[in-house]
């Protein structure tokens, strides 16, 4: 039908054409339509032929805007590309990522649909479902439209699918109310049928008609997309002014002055004084707004441009030929032809009567906003559509829509409120998305972000770590700054710590001080007197050792923490092993003719004391000459805490120091052990196996303590274990002798100890 139509406007076409009383038309200069793409694109695939000008007021899809395959072909709306701007900021705007789409069933909706769905994955939206509506024009059986409305209707109803968009004619509204009323009548009378509409620039209501509208309740508060138009003053007063009779022949007019005013116009045959007979004197702003708009819709705006556009072409062509002929000296110029138009077209620009400036781009586009309305339908099934934004393309990225949310009526189902279309609520901060397998990713659950992790934003598909010096809150929406934290004099376990050491180290003093004060007395001179005493200071130098780890752990203190501590228990715990040795010589040396006699005395302990400190002091040195320890900010092992702690460098080093430490101690232990049996006057060997006992036990339990323990009380665990294996050196080995030299004098004697245990 539409090549038939083509065909015969390229003749001579001496039919009917609505407004104009139509006469003979020689010379087709342009053509101005249509409204889809069908019809425009095959309307052009003749007209590019002979290139005539084609003005389209439709909007297409981008891939039909090559100007190369339609050299003649002039688009008078925005490309369609900036109405799914204008869609998808919709959507972002109100949170909408649960939509239905009703597409229209032809080239134009497969276009539509193949821009669409990507581009809605990209910005985080799902597409419910897709339906196809049938094509307008197409005639279907009952039977048909049954079968169609039962399986659209439960797609209209969704209940988590509040907001559908849809893209097709005008028709492509009957056909879906229609659908409704079929499927389910009582919704179309209670009204609580609640959608959110988005319709596309190709979609006016006031095409669907009076009669077709009964049901449209169901669209109240649609947000339609439309082409841009402007306040024309002149065009309000061309309505103003009309009249019946200024055309006569104009049967377009007189239909609809005798259908929209209930009345007929007279003819010159007809007796006046029949009723209901048309005055003439009708005016058109009396009309309801359900029969005719006194506002020009976008369409009608894209017309209206496009009639100007031509004339001003003309008007400069004709312009352009005059001055021709001047300098031909009034030769006679061969009429124009309808393809000369297009350079005239391709360069023309001026304002509009509403003042917008009007202009081809290189893709022979207008460069326009499309409106964003509200239409609210009343009882009567009237109409107004409010502007209630734009889509503005050549506006920076990220703000080309401009929404007044507060302008916005919806749907009374709604009850004022805004409208939620979503497959699963937002995910609060603190949590994150977890898809729900086999559906679409905008169907999630909501689960805790895991320990040390935190969201700050909604809807967040992965839980953020916070900076290293920061943690999350207990609500894990947010990080907060860590604690710098070190064991410090200032709280209550290093004050405990350090009254401790103290007290032993008074204690310490004391013992040395009854020792020095008893010196002659035969319980002090039995046992190398000298070891005793550098035991006792070495004891000393333990307990105040353990202040070295308390306070801020600076480069020095780091230094000399560890190696002091290392170094200070060799000298004890080798000590006690010279004690030790001296013991085990001294009885095998009383049988007779023993070869021991002559490593009996204070050389072999002196010397036991001091080769086995100096294997423990070249250890230290060679470990702090390679990799001494040192300061070190830790952020990671506790998560509100940064601790400030010596940082061992070589790990190893470390326990050979306690390793060694240890091998001395299992060496006293084993002799001392062997030993015990011996009688008691001369020996001290029980004393030392219980003290060794201890200190091992202490050490051994360390290891494991040490290695699980994190933040400041790794330093405290250091402490205990100094604090508490100097203590069991101290209390095992000296307060036997210190109760019998204060308590029980009289055992401290030469009688005594040289008395056989019978």
């Amino acid at each position: 039908m539409t090549y038939h139509t083509t065909l015969e406007l390229l003749g001579h076409s001496h039919r009917f054409v609505p407004n104009y009383a139509c006469r003979t038309q020689k010379n087709l200069i342009a053509v101005i339509g249509g409204i889809n793409a069908d019809i425009s694109f095959h309307m052009a695939e003749l007209l590019s032929q002979y290139k005539v000008p084609q003005l389209t007021f439709g909007s297409f899809s981008p891939e039909k805007s090559d100007v190369t395959q339609v050299p003649s072909f002039y688009r008078m709306v925005p490309n369609e590309a900036h109405q799914f701007i204008g869609i998808i900021g919709l959507l972002q705007h109100f949170g909408w990522t649960w939509i239905g789409i009703f597409a229209v069933d032809d080239t134009g909706g497969d276009h539509f649909l193949q821009i669409l769905e990507p581009l809605l994955s990209s910005n985080k939206i799902c597409s419910a479902f897709t339906k196809r509506i049938p094509k307008q024009g197409l005639l279907l059986l009952l039977n048909d439209l049954a079968d169609m409305a039962s399986n659209i209707y439960p797609y209209i109803i969704e209940e988590k699918v509040k907001t559908c968009l849809i893209y097709g004619e005008s028709m492509t509204l009957l056909w879906l109310s229609t659908f409704v009323a079929l499927a389910d009548s009582g919704h179309m009378g209670n009204g609580t049928f609640g959608k959110v509409w988005i319709t596309t620039a190709q979609i006016d209501f006031s095409v669907t008609g009076f009669l077709t509208r009964r049901n449209f309740h169901i669209f109240q508060g649609t947000l339609s997309l439309a082409i841009h138009s402007n306040t024309l003053s002149a065009f309000q007063t061309y309505l103003h002014n009309i009249k019946p009779y200024f055309m006569h022949g104009d049967g377009f007019r007189q239909g609809f002055w005798e259908n929209a005013f209930g009345c007929l116009l007279a003819s010159p045959r007809a007796p006046m004084e029949l009723d209901g007979i048309c005055t003439g004197e009708e005016r058109l702003e009396t009309l309801p707004g359900l029969i005719f708009e006194m506002d020009m819709t976008g369409h009608s705006y894209s017309i209206y441009n496009a009639v100007y556009m031509v004339a001003h072409s003309l008007q400069t062509m004709e312009a352009s030929r005059s001055n021709h002929r001047m300098m031909l000296q009034g030769e006679i110029d061969e009429e124009f032809q309808h393809w000369q138009l297009h350079s005239f077209l391709q360069g023309i620009s001026f304002n509009n009567s509403g003042g917008a400036a009007l202009y081809f781009n290189e893709n022979w586009e207008i460069l326009a906003q499309f409106d964003i309305l509200n239409v609210l339908i009343f009882r009567n099934t009237s109409f107004l559509r409010v502007k209630v934004g734009s889509v503005d393309p050549s506006a920076p990225e990220g703000k080309e829509v401009t929404i007044h949310e507060d302008m916005i009526v919806w749907h009374r189902s709604f009850n004022h409120m805004l409208p939620l279309s979503v497959c699963s609520l937002s995910c609060k901060p603190g949590y994150q998305n977890k898809r729900k397998e086999s559906e679409k990713f905008c169907c999630y659950d909501c689960i805790k972000c895991a320990e040390g992790m935190f969201s700050h934003e909604k809807d967040m598909d992965d839980c953020l770590k916070c900076p290293q010096d920061q943690y999350p809150n207990k609500e894990q929406d947010k990080c907060i700054p860590k604690l710098t934290t070190f064991l410090s004099y200032e709280e209550p376990l290093g004050v405990s710590l350090a009254v401790v050491a103290a007290l032993f180290s008074l204690v310490t003093l004391l013992v040395l001080g009854i020792f020095i004060k008893h010196r002659h007395t035969p319980i002090v001179k039995v046992n190398n007197q000298d070891i005793t005493y550098t035991l006792l200071i070495s004891l000393l130098l333990c307990f105040l050792c353990s202040f070295l780890f308390l306070g801020y752990p600076g480069n020095i203190n780091c230094f000399l923490r560890h190696s002091a501590f290392g170094i200070i228990f060799s000298v004890a715990v080798s000590c006690v092993l010279g004690k030790t040795v001296t013991v085990v010589l001294a009885f095998m040396a009383t049988k007779p003719e023993s070869s021991m006699r002559k490593w009996v005395g204070k050389k072999l302990s002196n010397s036991v004391v001091f080769f086995c400190s100096l294997i423990q002091v070249g250890i230290c040195i060679m470990w702090l000459g390679t990799s001494p320890p040192f300061t070190h900010i830790d952020m990671q092992s506790l998560t509100k805490e940064i601790v400030v702690k010596c940082h061992l460098d070589s790990a190893i080093m470390y326990y050979f120091v306690l390793g060694y430490v240890g091998l001395l101690a299992a060496i006293s232990f084993m002799l001392a052990f062997l030993a015990r049996k011996l009688p008691d006057t001369f020996n001290e060997a029980k004393c030392i196996t219980f003290s060794m006992l201890a200190f091992c036990s202490v050490w051994l339990s360390f290891v494991p303590t040490y290695l699980s323990t994190k933040g400041k009380y790794v330093v405290a665990v250091e402490i205990f274990s100094i604090l508490a294996s100097s203590a069991a050196l101290l209390c095992c080995i000296f307060f036997p002798k210190c109760f019998i030299i204060l308590l029980q004098p009289g055992l401290n004697s030469k009688k005594h100890l040289i008395r056989r245990k019978t």
